[in-house]
């Protein structure tokens, strides 16, 4: 009799706790979206001080990655490189907070850093054009130029009407003395800029 109270008794216990970890889970995913819609109304300060009062055991990659924008859009950028390292940890195939690590190193000339960050968001998200161009840039900024021009045709073929991905093979098409593809590139550039004027 002793030992079925006992099994009883961990049975409801385990009940318990599995419980208040599914009601903590909720309460964080409603406290997410809550602190989301804060940050999309453009409230910064509430939105960190929201994130700030859940435990950082508790913080998934997801809400380190958004201390990491709030701290960008205050412009402190020694905060978001450390909360985007954060949500790397916690989720190292997420993709969006490799790419804003590295736009913070290619803003601040650390294109070696940059390059590998862009690197790795194109590991895990082979389609998005802008990881490719940003590639392309921090490599145009290093003077690889041929490197730079693959990155550049990677993103038109990805997405063929992003004028400043013309522009910017043309001029790497010029570092290279490719002057028919350099005009080529610049013609598709004017006439995307016209299209957009229109």
């Amino acid at each position: 009799m002793k030992r079925k109270i006992q099994t009883v008794l961990f049975i409801i216990l385990t009940i318990f706790s599995l419980n208040n970890c599914y009601a903590k889970e909720q309460s964080i995913d409603e406290q997410k979206k809550e602190i989301i819609a804060v940050y999309n109304s453009n409230n910064l300060e509430e939105a960190y001080k929201m994130i700030s009062k859940i435990m950082e055991e508790d913080r998934d990659y997801e809400l380190w990655y958004l201390l990491a924008n709030i701290s960008q859009d205050m412009n402190n950028e020694e905060n978001a490189i450390f909360f985007l390292e954060k949500s790397i940890i916690l989720n190292p195939a997420f993709d969006k907070a490799h790419y804003n690590l590295g736009n913070i190193y290619l803003k601040n000339n650390k294109y070696n850093s940059a390059i590998n960050e862009y690197k790795l968001a194109i590991k895990y998200k082979k389609d998005y054009a802008f990881y490719y161009y940003n590639l392309g840039y921090a490599y145009y900024k290093q003077e690889e130029y041929k490197y730079a021009r693959t990155a550049f045709k990677k993103a038109i073929s990805l997405k063929n009407n992003e004028p400043s991905f013309y522009y910017n093979l043309a001029l790497v098409n010029k570092k290279l003395d490719r002057i028919k593809d350099a005009q080529e590139a610049l013609d598709k550039y004017n006439e995307l800029t016209r299209e957009e004027n229109l």
